[in-house]
């Protein structure tokens, strides 16, 4: 799960505003259809990832007559003379591409792990390089990003619902086929159908933060096919799209306290002396900016929404605090560069209009699909008012009730409403919660663990977005030792900092 990030004339078909209900397990009769799709094998070739393949998907399980849709996935193949199958990894988002993924993990799992597993990756549909949807251009993304996402009057409040409005009116105009096929329950049946053409009998599953959601989805329509699961970065599916953003304010406000008192532990700390004088400065930076955008070196000027992203961008990672200060740093005396750089990474932003991937547009596409509609303006302001009440940082809660504006309008839901996770699988899994974890609070993983109950529960006690691969030798032997012998974490297991 990302922070939401912060469009025109739009030809709408009106028949493509359906009302999407949630896909389930084919009939008989669909599931023969299916058999096309299910007796497929993959064929790789070389690519700069290492070795890709294309898995054909419906684009409609319930009307296989629509055609189908490609799934792009690639392999790092395992390096050893034993092959224990494939481990299929997800980078999380909703939106984010996958295929590099592989290669990420195939580093960060232990030489054993390596050595006796195929590392999958894959883009989800309407991500990346599978049909990717397209609900902004350019440009429009870039403006969404810099738009006031804490609007205080009538007139900024209609500009901001009127973009997000549009978000998912271009989804329409730019990707009217794809567009209402991107959620969550039909990624899922592709990781069935990716499952079969990879010819193993269970899925070995890695999914970091939105990943667990996707995870915990193919848990819940394919519980006898479970292998080896860890969910990193847990999300609560018994939580609508609001009680998650509140979540999320909750564990920002925190993640930038622990941060400065990180700088103050290692004085001189050039950014304040204190974390009350480091958070107040840090307001006032905030406050100048929604009236008054800051230079930077690239010709786009940093607005507070585009501010507010590179400090959100920096308290996923540890390793990106100290960037944090010298952006901090340079803000206070009037350079917004850093934070722009920091905004720019978060959003795969590449050049004031230019972008890596369609992540901007597959996130709402995804997610906006998966969840109720949000409240309409009246209801976004009043929590923006609730939340930000007694947070450190207001505009930091603020803009996490606002950034739920595109969903408000959205042409589609998935018609199963969130609910605690049941699943019927006997398998052993592992959850693994980070204790300050700022997108994806620890609470939730708690939570999950209670909701299946062959679950244990692996807790990091320290700062950052997930645990695996960020520096705990504990957490990464846990689930090594876990994904190479089934072997799971002692119950309550904690890994220090």
């Amino acid at each position: 799960m990302t922070y939401r990030g912060h469009v025109k004339k739009l030809a709408v078909v009106s028949a493509l505003a359906l009302v999407v209900t949630a896909i389930v397990l084919p009939s008989p009769s669909q599931a023969t259809e299916l058999d096309t799709y299910r007796n497929q094998r993959l064929n790789w070739t070389r690519c700069d990832v290492g070795e890709c393949a294309t898995l054909q998907v419906p684009l409609d399980y319930s009307n296989v007559n629509l055609g189908n849709i490609s799934i792009a996935v690639s392999r790092v193949q395992h390096t050893g003379p034993v092959f224990q199958g494939s481990l299929v990894v997800n980078p999380g988002g909703p939106g984010s591409p996958g295929l590099d993924f592989a290669k990420y993990v195939a580093r960060e799992v232990s030489p054993a792990v390596a050595k006796e597993f195929d590392i999958i990756g894959f883009d989800p549909r309407g991500v990346g390089k599978s049909q990717p949807v397209m609900c902004m251009t350019n440009k429009q993304t870039a403006s969404w990003l810099a738009m006031d996402s804490t609007p205080d009057s009538p007139a900024e409040i209609a500009s901001v619902m009127a973009a997000a409005a549009a978000i998912g009116k271009g989804c329409l105009q730019y990707t009217p086929r794809i567009s209402p096929h991107v959620g969550t329950p039909s990624a899922t049946q592709d990781l069935e159908l990716l499952r079969l053409a990879l010819g193993e009998t269970k899925l070995n599953w890695l999914g970091f933060s939105y990943g667990t959601s996707l995870g915990t989805s193919y848990l819940e329509l394919f519980p006898e096919n479970i292998g080896r699961f860890v969910l990193d970065g847990a999300v609560d599916p018994s939580l609508n799209s609001m009680q998650l953003s509140l979540g999320q304010a909750k564990g920002f406000q925190k993640a930038f306290q622990n941060f400065a008192q990180k700088c103050i532990d290692r004085s001189p700390c050039r950014i304040g002396s204190s974390r009350a004088s480091i958070t107040s400065r840090v307001n006032a930076l905030l406050a100048k900016l929604d009236t008054h955008p800051m230079r930077t070196n690239y010709g786009t000027k940093l607005t507070q929404s585009l501010g507010m992203g590179g400090i959100f961008t920096a308290l996923y990672s540890t390793d990106l605090w100290p960037l944090l200060i010298d952006a901090l740093d340079q803000g206070f005396i009037g350079d917004g560069t850093g934070l722009l750089e920091l905004s720019w990474m978060g959003s795969d932003q590449t050049g004031p209009d230019t972008f890596g991937s369609n992540m901007q547009s597959a996130y709402y596409a995804i997610d906006c699909w998966d969840m109720p509609a949000s409240p309409g303006a009246a209801g976004l302001a009043v929590a923006a008012k609730q939340w930000s009440k007694s947070a450190k940082i207001p505009e930091i809660s603020r803009s996490m009730s606002w950034s739920n504006a595109p969903c408000s309008t959205w042409f589609a839901h998935n018609s199963k409403l969130p609910a605690p996770a049941s699943s019927s699988t006997k398998a052993g899994i592992v959850i693994i919660g980070t204790r300050f974890d700022p997108a994806t609070p620890y609470v939730w993983a708690q939570a999950l663990n209670r909701q299946l109950p062959t679950s244990t529960l692996l807790t990091y006690e320290g700062n950052g977005h997930t645990a695996f691969g960020a520096g705990s030798r504990c957490i990464d032997t846990a689930v090594n030792d876990y994904l190479l012998r089934g072997t799971l974490p002692a119950a309550g297991k904690s890994c220090p900092v």
